[in-house]
């Protein structure tokens, strides 16, 4: 008979995970994070310079551009142990913020 037997209902929200392949890489996955947070950092850091010249640029340039630096050496030796897509993307993703916001930093000052 139809229909008497329930099948479980597949949840509407996707799993967020970074482990595709089913096995843990917790230490890549710190790495991955990291390289995003501190990458997302150094490009707000690096947005706030350039659009608000009134606060003390020359230590918010030297700020900016070390941690745009530190995202970019962590990011490309998590990119090079990597093991998922998932994992890659994350840590391009910080690698370009932090590539941004080096720059700005650069531009106005900072390790000059």
């Amino acid at each position: 008979m139809a229909g008497t037997v329930r099948t479980p209902r597949r949840s509407r929200v996707p799993r967020v995970t970074l482990n595709s392949d089913g096995q843990p890489h917790p230490l890549i996955n710190a790495l991955a994070i990291f390289t995003l947070v501190v990458g997302l950092v150094s490009f707000v850091l690096g947005l706030v310079i350039r659009n608000a010249p009134s606060v003390d640029s020359l230590g918010m340039a030297i700020l900016t551009a070390v941690t745009g630096l530190v995202s970019l050496v962590v990011g490309l030796c998590a990119q090079m142990v990597s093991a998922t897509r998932e994992e890659r993307v994350i840590i391009v993703t910080g690698m370009i913020a932090g590539f941004v916001g080096l720059a700005l930093g650069l531009a106005h000052g900072g390790f000059s």
